[in-house]
């Protein structure tokens, strides 16, 4: 059993250190060590995460994908988390989330028989899916909350939308102009979203 960590923050100003402290303090509490760590600053919203992805490839049967709270694994619409659902399932690798006591279970040895630890596992299923429901609640609850604010903000002539980094604008012209970088490389080099390179080189007219 190998345990891999997956750190995901949104945004650019959260970082991952308490997180990781927190999850190795938490499997050496379980007799576990960290094989890999796993860490990217990309919505739960969307699939495409490759780091995540990385890990589901480097990942075993029996193998634990752990997380500080169902919400850094997912916050995706019914349809897309089934979907990777399924891939952590087709693979065998055990989900373990703090904020889900369940699935602690899969560190405990001493299951009396086969049909506790079948019964654990259904829980432990069914608890996932409405942590990862709630989770997708929560994000467009406050996506709506959001949109709201902008919108009361415009009525009122208060809003002026997010500031241009123009550090960043710089250097998404001198990656177009002087590399052979895509787009997505230039948004990984960057790190930012390649709608964001995509919206920098329309402002430069690129």
């Amino acid at each position: 059993m190998f345990i891999r960590v997956y750190l995901r923050a949104s945004t650019n100003e959260q970082d991952a250190p308490r997180a990781k402290d927190t999850l190795k303090e938490f499997a050496n509490g379980h007799n576990q060590r960290v094989a890999s760590f796993y860490i990217e600053n990309k919505s739960g919203a969307s699939l495409d995460r490759p780091e995540l992805i990385r890990l589901l490839d480097e990942s075993d049967k029996g193998d634990v994908l752990l997380v500080e709270s169902i919400d850094r694994l997912t916050r995706l619409k019914p349809d897309d988390w089934d979907t990777l659902k399924r891939s952590i399932e087709t693979k065998g690798i055990n989900v373990v989330s703090l904020d889900l006591p369940t699935s602690h279970m899969v560190f405990n040895n001493n299951l009396s028989n086969d049909f506790m630890d079948a019964v654990i596992r259904a829980i432990n299923r069914m608890l996932l899916d409405l942590l990862a429901v709630s989770a997708y609640k929560d994000y467009k609850e406050r996506e709506r909350k959001q949109s709201e604010g902008i919108a009361n903000a415009k009525a009122a002539g208060k809003y002026k939308g997010r500031p241009v980094d123009e550090d960043k604008v710089s250097q998404v012209g001198r990656l177009s102009k002087e590399t052979d970088f895509s787009i997505q490389d230039i948004a990984d080099a960057l790190n930012i979203s390649r709608s964001t390179v995509l919206r920098h080189r329309k402002r430069l007219g690129i």
